[in-house]
């Protein structure tokens, strides 16, 4: 196995447990707002809506700075935003 294929092994390993721990966070962030954020006298439907947004956003925040900062990384290791494209 070459050097490269360890190093992106190690990256891919890393970034697997990254995603396993940030689902559990969210998880648990979604309990906690289930239960903390109670809304007196508005409809169960609005409050269902409203609080997957608000987890769906932070997700969303989540892997958008993974992203981030597989680009970067990217970038420093092999000079291009997408290896492999011209």
């Amino acid at each position: 196995m070459s050097p490269l294929s360890g190093f992106l092994a190690v990256i891919v390993f890393f970034t697997a447990i990254l995603v396993v721990y940030l689902t559990k966070q969210f998880q648990q962030e979604n309990l906690n707002y289930s239960s903390s954020n109670q809304m007196k006298n508005t409809n169960t439907k609005v409050k269902t809506i409203e609080k997957e947004k608000v987890v769906a956003e932070t997700l969303n925040g989540r892997f958008a700075m993974i992203g981030l900062i597989a680009a970067i990384g990217a970038y420093l290791t092999t000079g291009q935003i997408i290896p492999g494209f011209v």
